[in-house]
């Protein structure tokens, strides 16, 4: 059986079954848009920005590690067929090329390519099979499985007042259209209504609902499978889920096999099977690929799966930077949702999400490691994982650093450096700057976290590129640890959270880390598969951890920002939701802002224990001077790029902080 592993309780008894890749490649790619990009600074190399598409086929034995290949059609020569986006950044005299390509990864479609200052070559493709393709997305054409059926699941919640109907969607802010039903029977089905205070579940009769539209007539409206009607319509202080039976998947998990076989084209090929010419070929002596949030469970995914072994069993990417990935992706099975965010009854976290050998006992799901394939193949990058609080408040990110029983730190292996930025928001402020009052955020009770973590992530994604093509160690790893009493439980008293007047307080506003069940049937460690059934029933819910806080509020390990080290206010990896189902709890994956007062006699009103701004910085002079002396030792650090520390000279300077 190919594309496999056996996992058991003993390592010593660690049994492989290797893929074949030797079919699987790219067959043909086309540029189909070329333009002129100006250089990324002054003196740096001018770009040509391609645009294109490219063909790929697979041999379904070779690649059985994909859910439901074996059952997708394929063409004369017995292979399934798939095609993708891609754009790539080049320099115009190939000359100033680096010798780097990054490949990063988009999300949810989204991401381009522009000029590199390093001289590095830039690349984007589609790998998302369920995105419909739009001007400016990168998207992937996949098969169908015809004849296939199995579990679907959506969730339906925060309707208007008097909605009747509502269409059936899946993902992130539920945008994507759900999985076909096999029948419009609702007998077959089955629609459950519940409460925010996880009361239990209470199904809705058959008879009350259909699938079917009926915002323009009455119940039962229109038959349609894509939407459901409610008799009485439906209640907004409640979630609906809908469990059914879907067909004709997607096999989704293709696109594993596109990036990688893309990638090995880039990085060995001449020529296409037509003969036309690799637009980089001979560039390319170091890949690194980057991913964010969704891209970085990519990563995971990718890994863990076998994929960074190409179709002659060589390494397609050097490196790898999985930033703000809490999770893998569910993607490779069936009626997979790649686009999902870590909510209720969504699968995500029930693959490996530790770099070690660890044996997960509290599920019962014996030892793996998200590098078991790479190291049987001699193909692991060298890997940077950069996460923040968010990821451990609102992502479930706990597992990775301390295991499923939270008892012990995990060890990192010797090609895995480990960073985390404390008291950011899921990838840190994009505003940047030194605000005083925090950003808008409309749907929480806090203002909006204006820490970033972008100009620290870009300091170690030089590091990690200096690593995969000199050998030169980067920092040493610098995250939060059970050790050092860093890690903690996540409520108030464990944090050791300050009592700021007025201000909301940590209890209660973690995403629970739930162990799923969806049968014996579905790979838990690779999660590939089909699940028996869904949604998935609860088993328990498991420790989580958070990192403990100063007298400020504010967290006390990592990497932390100029922003942190010269704080405004207390920055936090959570928030509260502000209305709607789940009002009161966690915010989803967002941070909050706590800001200081700006004097002394204006903190004593407010009963604050945080000293004032003016108690801190004196003036606004002295705050710029703390910024420079602060932004220049993180430089030498290496945490932060000299360029980065001149523009936030400039931004604190031009902030309002102390400013009469």
């Amino acid at each position: 059986m190919r594309g496999c592993i056996i996992r058991t309780a003993a390592l010593s008894v660690l049994a492989f079954c290797l893929p074949d890749l030797a079919q699987a490649r790219l067959v043909s790619i086309t540029v189909e848009r070329q333009e002129a990009a100006a250089p990324a600074k002054p003196g740096a190399p001018a770009y040509q920005i391609l645009r294109g598409r490219f063909r790929g086929e697979l041999d379904p034995t070779a690649n059985a590690i994909i859910t439901d290949l074996r059952q997708a059609p394929r063409n004369a020569r017995g292979k399934v067929e798939y095609s993708a986006t891609f754009a790539i950044a080049v320099p115009a005299d190939p000359k100033q090329a680096s010798g780097v390509l990054v490949y990063d990864v988009p999300n949810r479609g989204n991401g381009g390519v522009r000029a590199d200052p390093d001289g590095h070559i830039r690349v984007v493709s589609g790998w998302q099979g369920d995105i419909p393709a739009t001007d400016g997305v990168q998207t992937a054409e996949v098969p169908v499985a015809g004849g296939l059926t199995g579990p679907a699941f959506a969730r339906f919640m925060n309707m208007a007042p008097g909605t009747r109907s509502l269409p059936i969607l899946v993902g992130f802010s539920r945008t994507g259209p759900g999985p076909v039903p096999a029948t419009l029977e609702t007998r077959r089905a089955l629609l459950f209504r519940q409460s925010a205070d996880d009361r239990p579940a209470i199904p809705v009769p058959p008879r009350d609902w259909a699938f079917g539209n009926c915002t323009a007539g009455a119940f039962p409206g229109t038959p349609d499978p894509g939407w459901i009607c409610l008799r009485n319509g439906f209640d907004p202080r409640l979630a609906y889920s809908l469990a059914y039976t879907g067909k004709a998947p997607k096999v989704l998990g293709i696109g594993f096999a596109a990036t990688r076989d893309l990638n090995a084209f880039l990085r060995h090929a001449a020529a296409d099977d037509a003969g036309t010419a690799n637009p980089v070929a001979g560039l390319v002596r170091w890949t690194v690929a980057t991913g964010t949030s969704q891209s970085g469970n990519f990563l995971k995914s990718f890994l863990n799966l076998g994929f960074n072994a190409d179709e002659r069993g060589r390494i397609v990417f050097d490196g790898m930077n999985p930033n703000i990935a809490a999770r893998q992706l569910p993607m490779n099975l069936r009626f997979g949702i790649p686009g999902g965010a870590a909510t209720l009854y969504e699968l995500g976290s029930e693959g490996t999400l530790w770099w070690t050998h660890y044996n997960d006992r509290a599920r019962r799901r014996g030892i793996s490691s998200l590098l078991d394939r790479c190291e049987a193949t001699g193909t692991c990058p060298k890997i940077m994982e950069t996460f923040g609080a968010s990821e451990l408040w609102g992502l479930r990110m706990s597992p990775g650093l301390v295991g499923t029983d939270a008892r012990r730190d995990l060890p990192l292996p010797a090609n895995v450096r480990r960073y985390y930025f404390p008291g950011v928001t899921h990838n840190g402020s994009t505003t940047g700057g030194f605000s005083t009052t925090g950003e808008a955020l409309p749907g929480c009770v806090m203002p909006g976290n204006p820490n970033p973590s972008a100009m620290t992530l870009r300091a170690l994604q030089a590091a990690l590129v200096d690593w995969v093509r000199s050998n030169k160690a980067p920092p040493a790893s610098r995250y939060p640890t059970l050790a050092t009493g860093d890690l903690v439980d996540p409520n108030s008293w464990a944090m050791r959270w300050p009592a700021i007047r007025g201000a909301p307080r940590p209890d209660g506003k973690i995403n629970v880390f739930l162990d799923y069940d969806v049968g014996r049937g579905f790979d838990y460690q690779d999660l590939s598969g089909v699940p028996d059934f869904l949604p998935p029933r609860i088993r328990q819910a498991l420790p989580s951890k958070v990192v403990r806080v100063d007298a400020d509020g504010n967290e006390v390990a990592g990497v932390p920002s100029v922003q942190a080290l010269v704080p405004l206010g207390t920055y936090t990896g959570w928030n509260v939701l502000a209305q709607g189902y789940g009002a009161g709890g966690g915010c989803s994956f967002l941070g909050g802002f706590i800001p200081f007062a700006r004097t002394r006699d204006e903190r004593i009103a407010a009963q604050d224990p945080r000293p004032s701004l003016q108690e801190r910085y004196r003036s606004h002079a002295g705050f710029v001077a703390r910024v420079k002396a602060e932004a220049a030792r993180q430089v030498a650090a290496g945490w932060l790029l000299p360029d980065d520390a001149a523009t936030l000279a400039a931004q604190a300077e031009a902030s309002a902080v102390l400013q009469d």
